[in-house]
């Protein structure tokens, strides 16, 4: 059991990590070694560990070490445990959502896209999209709805960052996700390539005049497929959807022409995935 260290001061530099530090600076923390992510709140910090993540540092409520944390505090090893009183723990933006405990952990070494697709079935690609609440929706969805593994393109928001991990509710930990190179022209053309080399046809969500209903039997009949989505609001670039196999739309009523980009992934992977499974 790791011994407790109280602090007294909301501007303590052992809080730094915790409060003060942004996402660039978490990512490379140790630079050249892995850098850091946080994750909030004692069940995402239970499926972390479960998932083989090491914890570096953890902030706790006074309260919350006392009463619910028994049971991590005894996973975590000798690492520092800070705890705080309620007023200086309120003083931590989005306090209320970290349910009163923080903890840093060690990045693990970047997944590549080759070893997310082997034994997949069914993956989605996201396509620069940059809003961390939607790639963390889109990710909870994913691993709710029969999809195997979440390909990035260089311009998408990190899955381990804090809101993203948040909004996930702790599946960026658990379902595979790998970034499709580390520069814009490694999409569409070299992402493509090697999808269609490992066998997979690709499915672009997007409204064109050749568009088809997610229900087409031709796509759900692919023993392979990527579901292609697009940032909010710009959608799928011109050369993404003319190099994807299909285009799929999700059929509206009452003039709206489109969901959200999370909303639409849930339906997507409904349709394309989860009931081809049951």
């Amino acid at each position: 059991m790791p011994e407790l260290i109280e602090i007294d001061d909301y501007k303590a530099p052992e809080l730094d990590v915790f409060t003060r530090l942004d996402e660039p600076q978490l990512r490379h923390y140790y630079e050249p070694d892995g850098g850091l992510f946080l994750a909030e709140s004692l069940r995402v910090i239970e499926l972390a560990l479960d998932a083989g993540y090491r914890p570096a540092a953890m902030l706790l409520e006074d309260k919350t070490a006392k009463s619910q944390a028994a049971d991590v505090l005894a996973r975590v090893g000798d690492i520092p445990v800070y705890t705080a009183s309620k007023e200086v723990m309120n003083q931590i933006p989005g306090f209320n959502i970290t349910r009163g405990a923080l903890c840093a952990m060690h990045r693990p070494p970047d997944r590549t896209a080759q070893e997310v697709l082997r034994g997949a079935s069914r993956v989605a690609v996201l396509e620069n999209v940059m809003n961390p609440t939607n790639v963390g929706a889109i990710i909870r969805s994913a691993a709710a709805l029969g999809i195997d593994a979440v390909l990035l393109t260089p311009g998408c928001s990190d899955p381990l960052y804090r809101r993203a991990l948040r909004v996930s509710m702790g599946t960026s930990l658990l379902i595979p996700w790998a970034y499709l190179g580390s520069r814009s022209e490694d999409w569409p053309a070299g992402g493509m390539a090697l999808l269609h080399e490992r066998g997979f046809k690709t499915a672009a969500m997007a409204l064109t005049d050749r568009s088809t209903g997610i229900d087409d039997p031709a796509i759900k009949a692919c023993s392979r497929l990527a579901i292609v989505l697009g940032t909010e609001g710009d959608g799928l670039a011109p050369e993404t959807i003319a190099a994807c196999d299909f285009t799929a739309k999700i059929p509206m009523s009452h003039g709206v022409d489109s969901l959200n980009v999370a909303a639409a992934s849930a339906v997507a992977f409904w349709e394309m995935a989860a009931r081809q499974r049951l």
